[in-house]
C-alpha cells in the first residue's frame, strides 16, 4: 500500500491571468483564496488554500504535481524509496515548504519529466469557501481530484508509479496503435478509493513539463449541469460533451483552458473498494456523450 494518500494541489504556469481569472472564477466558480505569493491565483475547492495555483510564467506548464503522504516518516520512507531507485531529491526550502503552505516536503522529476512534490503537513484556510454560484466540490480524504500526464516511456513511468510510489493500478484503455508497437494503452491508478488520481497518457509528442487534463469533481448533476452552461455561454472551448466513463463512472465533460490543457468537470465518482477491486481493461472510453471536439 502506497504511503501517498491523495493528490494535494498542481502549480501551473500561466501566460494570459485575465482569461484564467474569467475561467476559473467566473465561469468554472472555483473560490479564490489568497495565500503567500502576491502574483499568484489561488483557486480553493476547500479549506486548503489553493487546489490549483497559477503562477505568471513566459510559457504555459506545469510546475509541480504535489502529493500527499500523512507525516514526515511517511515522507522518509517515500524518498528513501524514490532514490533508492535511482531518482535524485531535493527538500523543499524553508521558504518554498512556506509559499505553499505545507510543513515539508520533496522534489524530483519522474520518469517521463513531471515534476513532482511530495509534502506532508497542509495548512488549512478556515475561512468559508464562498464560491460564486455555491459550487461544492468532492475533497476531503479523497483529494484535489485527478491528474493525466503525457509520458514518452509508458513502461518506465507505470513502474516507477506503482512498484516505487506503490500507486495502484486501477484498470487500462487500449488505444489504437500500428501492430508493430504492440498494445499501448492507457494507465489509470488510485491511492484511495476515488478510482484514479493519476492517468499516465503514452505520447510521442506532448511532452512534460505538461498536462492532458485535470478532473474537479462536484457534488451532484445539477453543479455540472450549470458550470457546463457558463462555459458555452463564455464561449470557452468545450473539448467533450457532457458524457459518462465506463472506468469511474464520472458524468463529465471537459473544457479547455486557457493554459491549453483541459479541465473535466464532473460529479458521481465511483468509490473503490480495494478489498475486493481489480484491474480491469476498458474497451470504450464512455457509455455515452464525451464527443470529442480537438480543435482550438
Amino acid at each position: 500500500m502506497t504511503d501517498i494518500s491523495s493528490l494535494g494541489y498542481v502549480r501551473v504556469r500561466a501566460t494570459d491571468f485575465d482569461a484564467w481569472r474569467e475561467f476559473a472564477n467566473d465561469t468554472i466558480g472555483f473560490a479564490e483564496g489568497s495565500g503567500p505569493e502576491e502574483d499568484a491565483l489561488y483557486l480553493r475547492l476547500d479549506e486548503r488554500i489553493g487546489r490549483i495555483v497559477v503562477l505568471p510564467g513566459e510559457e504555459d506548464k506545469v510546475e509541480a504535481v504535489g502529493w500527499e503522504v500523512r507525516d514526515h516518516l511517511a515522507l522518509q520512507r517515500v524518498q528513501a524509496a524514490v532514490e533508492a531507485a535511482g531518482i535524485a531529491t531535493k527538500p523543499l526550502t524553508l521558504e518554498e515548504a512556506d509559499t505553499r503552505k505545507v510543513e515539508a516536503g520533496i522534489t524530483f522529476e519522474a520518469p517521463g519529466g513531471t515534476p513532482l512534490e511530495i509534502f506532508h503537513g497542509p495548512a488549512l484556510d478556515h475561512s468559508p469557501v464562498a464560491t460564486k454560484f455555491d459550487n461544492r466540490f468532492v475533497t476531503g480524504q479523497l483529494g484535489l481530484g485527478h491528474v493525466v500526464v503525457p509520458v514518452d516511456d509508458l513502461d518506465e513511468a507505470y513502474r516507477f508509479y506503482a512498484e516505487t510510489l506503490g500507486f495502484l493500478p486501477r484498470g487500462a484503455f487500449r488505444l489504437p496503435a500500428p501492430p508493430e508497437h504492440g498494445p499501448v494503452r492507457l494507465r489509470f491508478m488510485g491511492v484511495n478509493a476515488r478510482h484514479h488520481s493519476l492517468a499516465l497518457l503514452p505520447s510521442p509528442d506532448l511532452k512534460a513539463p505538461a498536462l492532458v487534463h485535470i478532473m474537479v469533481e462536484l457534488e451532484d448533476l445539477d453543479q455540472v449541469g450549470r458550470a457546463l452552461d457558463r462555459v458555452v455561454d463564455a464561449g470557452f472551448h468545450v473539448s467533450s460533451t457532457l458524457g459518462r466513463h465506463t472506468n469511474d463512472k464520472m458524468v463529465s465533460f471537459y473544457v479547455r483552458t486557457p493554459g491549453g490543457w483541459d479541465l473535466e468537470v464532473g460529479c458521481d465518482g465511483m468509490l473503490v473498494d480495494e478489498t475486493s477491486y481489480t484491474a480491469e481493461e476498458i474497451t470504450a472510453d464512455s457509455y455515452w456523450g464525451h464527443k470529442w471536439d480537438f480543435g482550438s
